[in-house]
């Protein structure tokens, strides 16, 4: 359920929520940049790894890795990569590392899932991530769904053909990934945990995420059609990480969507985690992000989260929220060690519109401008 919910969602999009973001300053913000399209030439750039004069982009639509050029087109780095998406480069540079699933487009099912570690002098590792899942499954400690249901809700959702309640499940989807000192971590949207992965290939686990509690009241029970025996009923979604960054303070900081509907009945629900590293241990620092599908660190520690379904990419700094820029289909950000920022946009899946490209856009301050497709 937690990848193929992922896989499913991100073809719509939900806008017109109120956000609501616990300890963080909620007032509505105007935009204090806009998006400035750098390429067209890509379809799901869903992550994205900017260094001093390059920008590398892992695109599960084209799957491929790519490096873009002056006149937007890509430069192929690794064609032929199923489910391309986190991409990143270790410190010192002589390191590419990427994620690939093999998901079958009939059940969503993935059966496939790694990072692929590409090295000096040719070096080609690949550390397995859905075998190391099939084997230790490390969120089977948690239950999800709904604990002692009644007749009447399990009667419910059944009909919905969703899970009652069940323990986590066999599920890899390798997605984001993050170069840290001598290895990488992973971000997994289908295992709910983060994986360390040595040079090596080796796989551990680093953590993995908790339940994303949701109790429903009377409007979001009506809202969803259930009967009024849900409202009070908790659901214990699932922690769907969908980025992982490192933070100038040696701390991982992670953004998850709810594992769930993404819809305006249950309100804006995704999350900004942080990490120890050494632990494992897991606090939220922020919450009440509709469709938190990516993360960037800025040069002063600042935040900017990819809202996808709210169609916009989100600053939070010294306790501070503000739109930073509107750029509807939003999937990436991420920043330059210059200071730049730089996002990457879905292409149009609807059948009823006219086709439309997906985007690279660097972020530039100025006045407010909706975002366009050429």
């Amino acid at each position: 359920m937690r990848t193929r919910s992922f896989i499913m969602a991100v073809g719509t999009v939900s806008a017109g929520l109120s956000l609501i973001l616990p300890g963080v300053a909620t007032a509505e913000s105007k935009p204090t940049a806009k998006p400035v399209i750098k390429s067209s030439a890509v379809m799901m750039p869903f992550n994205l790894e900017v260094g001093r004069n390059s920008v590398l982009v892992a695109d599960g639509g084209l799957n491929l890795v790519g490096k873009l050029k002056k006149d937007g087109s890509l430069a192929t780095i690794a064609s032929n990569q199923p489910g391309a998406a986190g991409v990143a480069t270790s410190r010192n540079g002589k390191w590419l590392a990427f994620a690939t699933t093999v998901t079958n487009e009939q059940t969503f099912e993935n059966t496939a899932s790694g990072l692929n570690l590409w090295g000096p002098w040719g070096k080609r590792i690949y550390a397995d991530i859905h075998a190391y899942e099939v084997k230790h499954n490390p969120d089977k400690k948690y239950s999800y769904g709904v604990k002692n249901p009644s007749k009447c809700v399990s009667d419910t959702l059944n009909a919905m053909q969703f899970p009652v309640s069940y323990k986590g499940l066999v599920d890899a989807h390798a997605y984001s990934v993050a170069a840290v000192r001598g290895a990488w971590v992973v971000a997994d949207a289908g295992a709910n945990a983060l994986f360390t992965v040595s040079n090596s290939g080796k796989v551990r686990t680093l953590s993995v995420l908790p339940p994303h509690p949701f109790t429903f009241d009377k409007a979001s029970a009506a809202a969803l059609e259930l009967p009024d025996c849900f409202i009070g009923v908790t659901y214990n979604f699932e922690s769907v990480p969908t980025d992982v960054e490192l933070g100038r303070d040696g701390y991982l900081y992670v953004t998850t969507l709810p594992g769930g509907p993404e819809s305006p009945a249950l309100g804006a629900r995704g999350k900004l985690w942080r990490v120890n590293p050494w632990t494992g241990k897991a606090t939220v620092v922020a919450s009440g992000f509709l469709g938190a599908t990516n993360l960037a660190i800025g040069k002063h520690g600042e935040f900017y989260v990819a809202e996808m379904f709210a169609g916009k990419i989100t600053k939070i700094s010294h306790g501070k929220r503000s739109t930073l820029a509107e750029l509807p289909g939003v999937i990436a950000v991420e920043t330059g060690p210059d200071g730049s920022i730089w996002a990457g946009t879905m292409g149009s899946m609807d059948p009823s519109a006219p086709p439309a490209p997906g985007t690279i856009v660097k972020i530039v301050k100025g006045k407010p401008q909706q975002q366009s497709r050429t």
